[in-house]
């Protein structure tokens, strides 16, 4: 057993506002530079839709993440010989249309126009070619569902259900997806650079490029399933969200989630087992990698598993964290979190926990079951997002939280506690507290349990004099 520290994150969709504040500060201070107008290593999307990049989620256009070959892992756009036959030409890369050509305006002209009878406008002047140009697509293009009659038939996870249906006006669903690179366990990115300049570190697990040594081939760009590394065309190199390690360290949390306004995001550090990542991404039924993935995970209280983590040299306050993680809570304990598309066989680290909604009709909804296959949002939809097709998690998952929302409603009315449902779920009334706490009113050092890092202990620092993060 190799146990390692891995930093993670829960986004509550049934709390999203859709406000964009997550991406207005991670855009500002990591992507505000030239060459970088496009990049949103943080961006919020409206589902149903084709997202950001165009179908970023279709990987039999996008040839992202990994396959099963012969009962062997692959990368789904092929192995080094692949890589060395196009190293100058890379077939699978998406175009500038297909995230946006990023613009500005002459604001000049509005403030020198001399004085006449009509307002004075100006027009759209492309970022790259410093032309004017035609605005027609950009990273939240499909906001609050603008559009999606053209583009919601390319919704791949209307997999297995009728979309025309689903996109009608009376039958239309909507919720928002927050997005951010996963920092997997198992990084195709990592794979698929020729060069190595991608890497997963040691101590917390956060995935970096080192701008020393790219080299531009932008494998990594098409190799994410999940279009989280982009390219930068001013430098000539990838880039990437860094889950904001410069406060990680220092036990601060994420930019994204400090300046969450709807507090759905939590962070926390989990332990894994390092020697069976690639027995759980290796799982022939799809549906089985969710499971999988949950069962690498280590319980942080078991004092076998404390005393090999101090063995193996994991610090004491990753430990700590780990006790007090929320992300543990709800994945692993709760079971009400999921990771974005494990089919893609990743192993990711951002994890979600799936939205309730209105009941699109209230005939035979007599029982919690009844209830939860008559809201508007298709358990189908939601599988297909978050457990690679299997709709008994999310089912369990949606009907724990209405049973949360039900007992609190009884605590608070001083009504007859419905114990029975808790029981059934699995639930008790101290855990039924516990989630209620966590997802409803908990403070700061409850949502972001985020351990300092002693550097110190973990390199040796004459190694590293006159390193930097960027060329």
């Amino acid at each position: 057993m190799k146990i390692k520290a891995q930093m993670a994150m829960v986004l509550n969709l049934d709390k999203c506002l859709g406000c964009h504040t997550c991406s207005i500060p991670c855009k500002n201070v990591w992507t505000n530079r030239a060459g970088a107008e496009y990049i949103w290593f943080n961006n919020v999307e409206t589902k149903p839709g084709i997202g950001y990049p165009k179908k970023w989620e279709d990987q039999d256009l996008r040839k992202g993440g990994w396959q099963l070959k012969d009962n062997r892992l692959s990368l789904k756009a092929g192995g080094r010989i692949d890589k060395l036959v196009n190293i100058f030409y890379n077939s699978d890369l998406s175009t500038i249309d297909d995230y946006y050509e990023p613009w500005t305006y002459d604001y000049g002209k509005l403030a020198s126009s001399p004085a006449r009878r009509h307002q004075p406008s100006i027009r759209p002047v492309s970022q790259i070619t410093g032309e004017n140009m035609d605005i027609k697509w950009g990273s939240n293009w499909e906001d609050d569902l603008a559009g999606v009659t053209e583009t919601g038939g390319g919704d791949v996870n209307f997999r297995g259900l009728a979309h025309e249906t689903y996109l009608q006006f009376k039958k239309v669903f909507m919720f928002y997806l927050p997005r951010l690179c996963e920092h997997c366990l198992n990084p195709a990115c990592v794979a698929s650079c020729p060069s190595g300049a991608l890497y997963k570190r040691d101590e917390d697990g956060i995935v970096l490029v080192d701008q020393e040594r790219c080299r531009g081939w932008r494998y990594c760009v098409s190799g994410c399933p999940y279009k989280k590394v982009y390219f930068n065309w001013k430098t000539g190199r990838s880039e990437k969200c860094l889950f904001c390690y410069p406060r990680t360290e220092s036990g601060q949390t994420t930019l994204c989630a400090h300046s969450c306004v709807g507090r759905i995001r939590y962070v926390g550090v989990m332990l894994y087992d390092a020697d069976r990542i690639s027995e759980a991404a290796s799982v022939e039924d799809e549906k089985g990698l969710y499971p999988r993935q949950t069962d690498l995970f280590l319980d942080p209280n078991a004092p076998d598993v404390i005393d090999a983590a101090r063995t193996q040299g994991i610090p004491e306050p990753y430990l700590e964290a780990a006790r007090r993680s929320p992300v543990y809570r709800m994945a692993v304990d709760w079971k009400i979190a999921f990771p974005l598309h494990p089919e893609f066989r990743t192993l990711p680290m951002v994890w979600y926990v799936p939205p309730l909604s209105p009941l699109a009709s209230l005939a035979d909804a007599d029982s919690p079951e009844t209830i939860i296959d008559r809201m508007r949002i298709p358990l189908t939809y939601l599988a297909n997002l978050l457990t690679a097709g299997d709709v008994e998690p999310i089912r369990l998952a949606l009907e724990r939280l209405m049973a949360l929302r039900s007992y609190m409603r009884a605590n608070r009315l001083g009504d007859v506690q419905d114990d029975e449902t808790l029981h059934r779920l699995g639930m008790t009334p101290e855990i039924a507290d516990a989630m209620y706490n966590l997802l409803a009113v908990a403070k700061y050092r409850d949502r972001f349990v985020v351990p300092t890092t002693h550097r110190e202990t973990e390199v040796e620092p004459h190694e590293f004099q006159g390193a930097c993060g960027f060329s």
